[in-house]
């Protein structure tokens, strides 16, 4: 048995958290801040038009996610049966997983671009896209769906290579990936002219690029897990288990997307092009909030999986209350900054006065939720690396879709376009009632079965008996 994982189930919790989850919250806030920059060189490069190239990358970003869902399924669901096999000394079946989720990566990736780029206009189209904001999305996706593998694979492999504990490896791809988009971005824009379609060239050279890193570290055997090519073959079984565990984050993914069908066609009635516009750029500030708390999930999964699988259940109940502190606060963090310079954040993509004037009305809105989220995405992660299917895909529906889509239906019928910003707190506070009730009754039924108590500083928890 290789023991390069045996640290997560030894290292001091607040030093293994902070050490797992600063290298994904680093990369995810490069992720974003690519993501931001590709939007402010469009809205540049169009000048007059920047509205509308601005909306065509917000209406294309929905689709985005999709295909980036399925890279997230699976490794949300390989990493965390990799963790557990880790953690109960199961090589050969974590490597079993790896390569399945080799697999599936292209395999999926082909499924996805057949139909999506066969009838792109159309699906464009059921996202709200009005006739200015159109040609923009679809010129930006095509590529982007062309080259789906690299996000789908370089997704799914992160979290994979999370899984076994280095989540610096997986940090140093998306900074190599965040890095370069952000210097080929005005290579393609600029320098070639090519406008959005630059954009989205640059977006999947950055990304093929860091998936090939993560690539030859898997293929030298670096890790953990080690590839072989035998495993390569489909196993039934382990597709099962890599679905079930990983439809919660994919619904959370898809959900966002299925939302922003409604939203965006709620904003092309009551606000047009410019509502749609604000949207998108509200979307990608907030992205610099959610990221860091769905990093610190990811810092979270790997040492509830292999825990679990070793039978050390106080170390999870720790790990589970040091990061909604920390998500919490975040959030908290996320809400002062952006009530305090809304229009500083949205002057830097856009200087009309109209978009200005809406946005400011939006992100103040919208943003009210940000200290609440925390506790959901904590919640689903930790029923995700227990294996726990059913209770993850629950808590992956709420938010968004049990919650946001109803209310954006709803609300904007009573108070217009300020009813579609408000849905967004409001379902917020609502998943946040429904993953404490469901986080209280596992950590009564932890308690119960375990009888863990502190002890000495408080900070150590004790386990007197196991859950088997």
């Amino acid at each position: 048995m290789d023991e390069k994982s045996d640290f997560l189930g030894t290292e001091n919790i607040r030093k293994l958290l902070f050490k797992l989850s600063t290298p994904v919250i680093i990369g995810m806030l490069v992720q974003a801040l690519y993501n931001v920059v590709d939007t402010l060189f469009v809205g540049w490069a169009y000048g007059a038009e920047s509205v509308q190239a601005i909306g065509g990358l917000s209406i294309a970003f929905p689709v985005q996610m999709i295909i980036m869902a399925f890279g997230i399924v699976l490794g949300t669901g390989g990493s965390s049966i990799i963790s557990r096999a880790l953690g109960a000394r199961e090589t050969e079946r974590a490597e079993r997983v790896l390569g399945n989720v080799f697999s599936l990566s292209l395999i999926l990736s082909v499924l996805i671009a057949i139909p999506c780029l066969l009838y792109l206009d159309p699906i464009l189209k059921a996202f709200g896209a009005t006739p200015g904001i159109l040609p923009y999305a679809r010129d930006y996706l095509e590529i982007i769906i062309a080259g789906g593998i690299v996000f789908v694979f370089g997704i799914s492999v992160q979290n994979i290579v999370r899984a076994e504990g280095n989540a610096r490896l997986a940090m140093n791809a998306m900074l190599i990936g965040g890095g370069l988009n952000i210097l080929l971005d005005p290579v393609f824009i600029f320098g070639f002219g090519m406008g959005v379609q630059g954009a989205a060239i640059a977006t999947v050279l950055s990304q093929a690029v860091g998936s090939a890193w993560l690539l030859q570290y898997c293929l030298k055997g670096k890790g953990a897990v080690r590839f072989r090519a035998e495993t390569l073959k489909p196993s039934l079984g382990i597709i099962k288990e890599i679905g079930a565990i990983g439809l919660g984050s994919f619904v959370m993914e898809a959900s966002s997307s299925v939302m922003m069908i409604f939203v965006y066609n709620a904003l092309a009635n009551y606000g047009g092009d410019v509502a749609i516009a604000v949207f998108g750029i509200t979307m990608k500030i907030n992205a610099f909030i959610f990221l860091p708390l769905l990093g610190m999930s990811f810092g979270l999964q790997p040492i509830v999986g292999f825990n679990y699988g070793a039978k050390q259940f106080g170390r999870i109940v720790e790990a589970v209350k040091l990061s909604l502190a920390a998500t919490t606060a975040f959030g908290l963090l996320g809400l002062l900054i952006i009530y305090l310079f809304p229009e500083q954040l949205l002057g830097l993509f856009s200087a009309d006065p109209e978009y200005l004037a809406v946005g400011k009305s939006a992100v103040v809105i919208m943003v009210l939720g940000l200290p609440l989220i925390g506790i959901n995405v904590v919640t689903t992660t930790l029923f995700q690396a227990l294996g726990k299917a059913k209770p993850s895909f629950l808590l992956s529906l709420s938010r968004q879709l049990l919650f946001l889509i109803p209310l954006v239906i709803i609300l904007p019928r009573l108070y217009g376009l300020a009813g579609v910003w408000a849905a967004f707190p409001a379902s917020d506070l609502l998943s946040f009632l429904l993953s404490g009730l469901m986080l209280f009754r596992v950590y009564r039924s932890f308690k119960k079965r375990t009888g863990f108590s502190k002890t000495g500083t408080g900070s150590e928890i004790a386990v007197s008996s196991r859950v088997e």
